[in-house]
């Protein structure tokens, strides 16, 4: 019965976002804090033990969407959509994230990737003449 005692004051982060039902457990909003995709306030998060209050802004990105929302409400169980939604606001639609900023892509000089079939049978070429 220790969870009782978490309901008295604002609740944690990862709770929140389960009521939210922005996460299917609250495992997973773990993760996603653990993994840096929530920023509250404009900070990142790396601990889902941290509280929520009215009025925070809480920034995620849930796969390939950003998603910005105002802490409206507390709720005290996972209830159906229509409850889960009065918990926050969303001044702005969620962004899909472009191909460039979902996965950057390392930069790689011309030739510096695996050979093709055709690099390879001339360097076979060049080192079969230098055998002989």
């Amino acid at each position: 019965m220790a969870e009782a005692d978490d309901d008295a004051g604002p609740p944690r982060l990862d709770k929140w976002l389960w009521f939210a039902r922005f996460v299917k457990t609250r495992s997973l909003a773990q993760a996603l804090c653990a993994a840096g995709h929530v920023k509250l306030n404009g900070e990142t998060v790396r601990r889902s033990h941290q509280k929520v209050r009215l009025g925070d802004r809480v920034e995620m990105l849930l796969g390939t969407v950003r998603r910005t929302v105002t802490v409206e409400g507390f709720g005290i169980r996972r209830g159906p959509a229509p409850e889960a939604q009065a918990l926050y606001a969303e001044p702005e639609p969620p962004r899909r994230l472009t191909p460039a900023e979902d996965r950057p892509v390392a930069p790689r000089a011309a030739g510096s990737g695996r050979p093709t079939k055709r690099d390879r049978r001339r360097m076979d070429a060049l080192h079969g003449d230098l055998e002989e």
